[in-house]
């Protein structure tokens, strides 16, 4: 019997597992471009950060044996990449799209140069809560063998959904990304606001890199991400800014990437490679879908570039 449990719960099980897995990253990253965004500045330069992050935090968890002194270094450089970043869009005339796809070539660059005495050490990983404990069945225990920082992330999620609207910060964030001008006039400096703004976001992006290094799939190369910092962006998009719908939405990209590893995982031997390109399928559907020349974008930060 449960034998045939286990055939019948087995691919459900394997995409649970593969889309806890795989989101965390997602959360991370779409979190704090969420924040940026909400300012009303676009940072595409988190493809960068994120794979900059993954390398720092897997050098400092090598040289200290901690993990959690590789996060807290990696959100430091997360935070000193989205200063520059701010820094430098807050001059006239520049283009935040362009300054973040420079920047995310400057981030990548670095880090395969920083990166490379690292490939071959191992570092220490992230820990996991078991919750499976409870079943004797292997499939339920790899589901339910959560890491942290995806709970972590999952609370950040609902923590920022309450401060958006509560709180004395969120609604500084909201005027400052709906109106300069209003900001402004309300006595706040809209330009401290988006430096401050894109660098948390840089500092949560790089949160993703750590994971990728320290936990899934645990190590540094240079092909650890697979362009999550860039669909992520797609993924606030289609979330409408909204931090709780990122991380649903970070669930839905996590599964659409395990599809190909889960039907792997039960015997399927043909096909099943097609299911890798699922993210960017997905993230090219919602692109589409959220495209219009004739209609704004509903809950769109009125000074975003995305709106202009």
């Amino acid at each position: 019997m449960e034998e045939t449990g286990i055939g019948i719960w087995g691919v459900p099980l394997a995409i649970l597992a593969g889309a806890i897995r795989v989101s965390t990253p997602f959360i991370f990253v779409s979190l704090g471009e969420t924040i940026t965004e909400r300012s009303g500045r676009i940072n595409l330069g988190l493809e960068g950060t994120l794979v900059f992050g993954a390398m720092t935090a897997y050098a400092v968890a090598v040289m200290t044996n901690s993990p959690w002194l590789g996060v807290l270094a990696a959100m430091a450089t997360g935070a000193v990449f989205g200063l520059v970043h701010g820094w430098i869009c807050k001059w006239p005339k520049v283009n935040d799209i362009a300054i973040g796809i420079a920047m995310m070539q400057f981030g990548l660059g670095l880090a395969f140069f920083l990166g490379k005495p690292f490939i071959q050490p191992a570092a220490p990983h992230l820990p996991a809560i078991q919750l499976g404990f409870w079943s004797s069945m292997p499939q339920i225990q790899a589901a339910l063998n959560i890491n942290v920082l995806f709970l972590l992330g999952a609370a950040l999620a609902f923590i920022l959904w309450w401060a958006f609207k509560n709180t004395r910060v969120g609604l500084i964030l909201r005027v400052v990304g709906d109106s300069t001008d209003a900001a402004r006039a309300m006595g706040i400096n809209p330009d401290r606001v988006r430096l401050l703004a894109t660098a948390v976001g840089g500092s949560l992006a790089a949160i993703g890199g750590a994971y990728l290094s320290l936990h899934y799939p645990g190590s540094w190369n240079e092909g650890i991400s697979s362009g999550q910092g860039l669909m992520a962006v797609a993924l606030v998009i289609f979330a409408r800014w909204n931090p709780i719908g990122c991380f649903l939405a970070a669930l839905l990209f996590g599964g659409a990437g395990a599809l190909g590893p889960a039907l792997q995982s039960v015997g399927v031997t043909q096909g099943y490679y097609l299911f890798y390109a699922a993210p960017y399928v997905l993230t090219l559907v919602i692109m589409i879908a959220t495209s219009s020349p004739t209609r704004s974008l509903a809950g769109a930060p009125g000074a975003l570039s995305l709106t202009k």
